[in-house]
């Protein structure tokens, strides 16, 4: 495994920082009003936060202002996990929580939304103007006879009629799902027809990588295959007429109409986000109205020290659950910058402009993207103005420690470089940004406030300084209510529950620092385990991955039938490199001396590419079950995979191998 990085700090917030940030403002006046510890800086709020669960979170409802409709019985009805009841008595909306800057006479008129395709001229939406937009579209919607609990679906980008139509169905208190366009009728309705959505906001199609791509006949396919559908909503994002049968967006927007803010339980499921369905149907994961407004305050707030004065650009699609976290910056009142095109058009480092032409003070990405820029010899600080910039945050997969040195020696040597990772399940984190404590490289910072996050050894014992499951042991406000189509909850219960019962098991492996930060290795299910030791997939990328000749990689281990274990490492090259002796070698040495000897691959083999997930995530476990000879259509959901052709290739390998 990758050893913990030095103590050395990369970064350390300067007394001034940490003085300001939000964290240690509510600590002081949490230590007044509920008794959390006025001394021991972040470690000990920490503390106080898992072992005081409900009076901490009692303090961030209060600190942020929630505005509860009718008042809460208690903050925890039940603490059994699954099976907790967070707040039950409380009615609230969220939708009216991302749009209470409105209510501001000074700041009115600023900017909510800042949306930039790829020309790269940022266009502002104000406060004002989107809760305008958003009560005249709720009014639309229960003029349709959308109610409380009926499923509001989007086949849209990162636009800011999206952001309006998401808070116009929770205005209402019906439920939002979302898939991005780029993906194909197949994958959206494995989607989409698990929670029978009754109105469709659609585009007729979406601008990438400088070309326009069609979604017409997309669209007709949706409108076919989904019976349940009453409305669709026709956005002319590519400029076409509003098909028979559709309704047009400027039609249902026009209207001058007060926001009608439905109060729900606190439990109301507010949207559906979906995993990345590789091996099957992908699971329908529902979060509530309640858990997301406070769970999102407190990540937004205290973890990213997002305020008034901020523009947060994260960037992503709407078929990840960062698009969800990103509208919610509005909670905070922070300007959010939407990006709708290609992450590397016209050139590498396109997003910096993004952050440049914005003014964004926090820009998140991926740590893919970042290591492209530094494949490709980027240089954002020299060649933009990032000057309002003071975070740069990644996730996806971990930041390797090159990356964050990149980071540093060409954005800002006085960034804060806040690695993060949670997952859509919870739609939030469970480690990562803490403005008031040091970054060291090749870590996240800590676990997150209210996160009693620990690493567990194979007897479920919590363990230091090793390499462990990472462990939730308290409940999330924000972790799923359930999953639809599952009503038993069985699905939901083996998905986290089944290996340590009554603790969350994420499936990813950690170690936790003796000083706190935390260090993520990879899917645990998708392990390397080479005579007893274990290592995670993220460690061999990120060695192999220094190397310029190498694009991308993907590894698997694969326990065969006669008790051997085949380890191959596949390679996806830069233009130009040629995977000869010399190149394997240096492979395999790399390997050896930087992580384990009995890590080094059986095989090294060339590949065109390396497949993701849609939402960007390499796929290990499919590739692994088509190497052990699994049928493509048992192996993987094809629909969920960016290029499936690419999965032919595993196939045919396997075949080989018989």
């Amino acid at each position: 495994m990758t050893a913990p990085a030095s103590p050395a700090p990369l970064w350390q917030p300067d007394p001034e920082r940490i003085a300001s940030a939000q964290v240690t403002r509510f600590q002081a006046w949490a230590a007044e009003r509920y008794g959390a510890p006025a001394e021991g800086g972040y470690a000990a709020l920490h503390r106080w936060s898992v072992d005081e669960l409900e009076t901490f979170w009692t303090a961030v409802a209060d600190w942020f202002g929630v505005r509860f409709s009718t008042p809460y019985e208690r903050v925890l009805g039940d603490r059994a996990m699954p099976g907790a009841r967070w707040f039950p008595g409380a009615t609230l909306n969220y939708a009216e929580h991302a749009l209470r800057t409105a209510e501001d006479p000074a700041r009115a008129q600023d900017p909510a939304l800042l949306y930039v395709d790829e020309t790269h001229e940022p266009v502002p939406v104000s406060w004002s103007e989107l809760r305008r937009q958003v009560g005249s579209l709720a009014a639309e919607l229960r003029a349709l006879g959308v109610r409380p609990g009926d499923r509001v679906s989007g086949y849209l980008p990162n636009v800011p009629q999206t952001v309006t139509a998401l808070l116009a169905t929770a205005a209402v208190g019906a439920v939002w799902t979302s898939c991005a366009p780029d993906f194909g009728a197949r994958s959206v309705l494995d989607r989409f027809q698990q929670v029978e959505p009754v109105v469709l906001f659609t585009v007729d199609g979406y601008r990438y990588g400088g070309k326009e791509h069609d979604r017409t006949e997309t669209v007709a396919e949706l409108r076919r295959e989904l019976p349940t559908l009453r409305a669709v909503v026709h956005i002319p994002l590519l400029g076409t007429p509003a098909p028979e049968g559709t309704l047009a967006w400027s039609d249902l927007t026009g209207a001058d109409t007060e926001p009608v803010f439905e109060q729900v339980p606190f439990d109301h499921p507010l949207w559906v986000l979906y995993s990345s369905g590789t091996t099957g149907l992908p699971k329908a994961i529902v979060q509530s109205q309640g858990g997301i407004l406070v769970e999102h305050f407190k990540q937004l707030g205290l973890q990213c020290d997002l305020g008034p004065e901020d523009r947060f650009f994260w960037y992503t699609s709407t078929g990840w659950m960062m698009w969800n976290f990103l509208v919610s910056g509005l909670l905070t009142g922070t300007t959010i910058v939407l990006y709708d095109g290609s992450p590397g058009f016209p050139a590498v480092d396109a997003q910096w402009g993004v952050a440049e032409r914005t003014g964004a003070t926090l820009f998140g990405t991926s740590a893919a993207y970042v290591m492209a820029c530094r494949k490709a010899g980027a240089h954002p600080a020299r060649d933009h103005d990032l000057s309002r910039l003071t975070c740069v945050a990644t996730t996806g997969s971990p930041l390797p420690p090159d990356g964050f040195r990149w980071l540093h020696d060409e954005v800002a040597a006085d960034l804060w470089i806040a690695s993060v990772s949670g997952g859509t399940d919870v739609c939030s984190c469970f480690a990562g940004a803490v403005p008031t404590l040091p970054v060291h490289i090749g870590e996240l910072q800590a676990a997150c406030l209210g996160t009693d996050l620990q690493a567990w050894d194979a007897h479920g014992s919590p363990v230091t300084d090793e390499v462990g499951e990472l462990i939730v042991t308290n409940p999330m406000p924000s972790m799923p209510t359930r999953f639809w189509n599952d009503p038993d909850g069985s699905r939901y219960r083996e998905s986290y529950f089944e290996m340590f019962p009554g603790v969350w098991r994420h499936g990813d492996w950690i170690t936790l620092t003796g000083r706190g930060s935390v260090v993520i290795h990879g899917r645990s299910d998708s392990t390397l385990n080479r005579q007893g030791v274990r290592m995670g997939s993220a460690d061999i990328y990120e060695a192999v991955e220094r190397l310029p000749e190498i694009r991308e990689s993907l590894v698997v281990g694969l326990e065969e039938p006669d008790g051997g274990y085949w380890m191959p490492l596949f390679v996806h090259l830069v233009e130009g490199a040629v995977l000869d002796e010399a190149l394997r070698a240096r492979i395999t040495r790399t390997i050896r001396s930087e992580l384990s000897p009995r890590h080094v691959p059986d095989d090294i083999i060339e590949i065109p590419a390396v497949p993701h997930t849609l939402t960007g995530k390499r796929i290990e476990v499919p590739v692994k079950r088509l190497l052990q000879g699994a049928a493509l259509d048992q192996a993987v959901n094809t629909g969920s995979v960016d290029r499936p052709e690419l999965l032919r290739f595993y196939e045919d390998l396997a075949r080989d191998r018989r």
